[in-house]
């Protein structure tokens, strides 16, 4: 069944949509958009050493991921307003990445594969990495789930609670990092944080409790992926973006059903 290229583009996209969609509702509920931006950008930073390196691509993505992450939290709250800092790192980690890899001397690279995905290529070895990447994101998000609500809704809460926001932030940052390099395959560096957005964002007015939005998030993802690679399969268009227009579509969808129930109401 693997060997046919459409069933492992199906499997890693539906993958990916369940290691994004808890992950994603966080980011909306943290308001952190921007920050899995910056970090999805830093990847292609990640990417280029991996190579230049000879290591595995998605131990580039992690660690490279994952100090951006890193950085970010540290820098925050110094004199900058988060949003310009955020603008200034990830522009300047893709821009890096991008001049490191017209260094890389014979090695072939496909950039609009890594920045746009190419699903279409996966293989198996692909697959046991978005999936083992899916089962650890899940597995830490499960595991701190009210921690990470509570630190979610209030620091002072947390701390009165016994959890260390901080703590919380730094195992979202794991997460993200691991999310970032599992995704680069399927949606690329430059889409990725609208895969942990829209679906979650989707789901929120589907939602009335944050483990619904979540599992709604899974669904509405893992829908999107498949769609997307239909029409990218009918209309001759490109497979990542196409999975991110269909979750723009079912987001726009959910929008006008919730105005419309709240109006009825």
């Amino acid at each position: 069944m693997l060997d046919d290229f459409m069933t492992r583009a199906a499997l890693a996209g539906v993958g990916v949509a369940f290691a994004t969609a808890p992950l994603g509702s966080f980011v909306v509920w943290r308001r952190m958009a921007y920050f899995g931006d910056a970090t999805a950008h830093a990847a292609i930073l990640g990417v280029a050493l991996a190579l230049a390196l000879q290591i595995s691509i998605f131990a580039g993505a992690v660690a490279v991921a994952l100090v951006m992450a890193l950085t970010v939290t540290l820098l925050s709250g110094r004199g900058y307003a988060m949003d310009t800092l955020l603008g200034v790192l990830a522009h300047s980690a893709l821009a890096f990445g991008l001049v490191a890899v017209s260094f890389l001397s014979g090695i072939r690279i496909d950039l609009m594969a890594y920045l746009f995905g190419d699903i279409l290529a996966v293989s198996r070895a692909d697959l046991a990495v978005i999936w083992g990447g899916a089962v650890v994101v899940v597995g830490l998000i499960a595991w701190r789930w009210s921690a990470l609500l509570t630190a979610t809704l209030s620091e002072d809460l947390a701390y009165a609670s016994g959890v260390d926001p901080r703590r919380e932030q730094l195992i979202l940052t794991l997460a993200l990092a691991i999310t970032v390099a599992v995704a680069i395959k399927v949606v690329g560096v430059l889409l990725i944080a609208a895969m942990l957005i829209i679906p979650a964002a989707a789901a929120r007015p589907l939602s009335q409790t944050p483990e619904r939005m979540a599992l709604t998030g899974a669904v509405i993802g893992a829908l999107s992926a498949l769609a997307g690679l239909r029409a990218a399969f009918v209309f001759d268009t490109p497979a990542g973006p196409s999975i991110v227009c269909v979750a723009a579509v079912i987001f726009v969808a959910t929008s006008l059903l919730d105005g419309l129930r709240r109006r009825s109401s």
